[in-house]
């Protein structure tokens, strides 16, 4: 069957690395799942990305599902640029991803969130719909109490992570429920292509498994 330019694709073969690169001390492929973990032996400075290097999408549908050490601390970037300076670092939005345990609450504080690494930090917190200008995001609209997001992550199993990017407006939604939303009106700092990348985060031993990763252009 042909492929079409609104079909999904995967970008993640399930036995090799081809097309994206990271270092090997942190990422690996195994059981058709990319493993990204760090252990006492290889505790990192700086968070470190493998990153996907075979396109750089502007509008698009991407869905993978992951699953998360209690202390793990992760996420997906996309419209992305490297950090020249840092192996394997980039700065873009970041759709956020948590343990349960990470900041001892037992949930995830963060996951569902918009982030961008290296730049505004904080578009939309998990529940948040907001509009940024050329300031702080300003708060919209709410999109659920947190008792009610949280019933939609499953704190020790896999989870559906779907980033919807369409001209300015980005959306991200675990299994199904929107948890963030962002209309990004900041034509100086906002990007409207770039790289994907997945991230394991400074701190303690930790692991991320990532599967069926899926895109669509829109």
């Amino acid at each position: 069957m042909q492929q079409t330019d609104n079909a999904f694709h995967s970008i993640f073969d399930g036995k090799t690395l081809d097309g994206w690169i990271g270092d090997p001390k942190y990422w690996r492929v195994e059981n058709g799942e990319i493993v990204g973990e760090i252990t006492p032996a290889t505790i990192i400075k700086v968070n470190t990305f493998l990153i996907y290097t075979k396109e750089q999408p502007a509008d698009f549908e991407l869905k993978a599902e992951y699953r998360i050490s209690a202390k793990g601390n992760s996420g997906i970037n996309y419209r992305s640029v490297r950090i020249d300076t840092l192996p394997y670092a980039l700065k873009g939005y970041q759709a956020d991803i948590d343990g349960k345990d990470k900041y001892n609450l037992g949930y995830p504080r963060y996951s569902g969130q918009n982030y961008e690494e290296r730049g505004r930090q904080f578009l939309a917190l998990r529940g948040q719909r907001t509009v940024i200008g050329n300031g702080k995001p300003q708060l919209t609209d709410s999109l659920g109490t947190k008792a009610e997001l949280l019933k939609a992550i499953k704190y020790d199993d896999w989870n559906e992570l779907r980033i919807v990017a369409k001209g300015n407006n980005l959306k991200h939604y675990i299994n199904g429920v929107l948890m963030s939303e962002v209309t990004d009106n900041d034509v100086t700092n906002r990007k409207m292509s770039g790289l994907i990348g997945v991230q394991v985060h400074v701190g303690p031993s930790m692991k991320i498994e990532y599967r069926n990763f899926m895109l669509k252009k829109l």
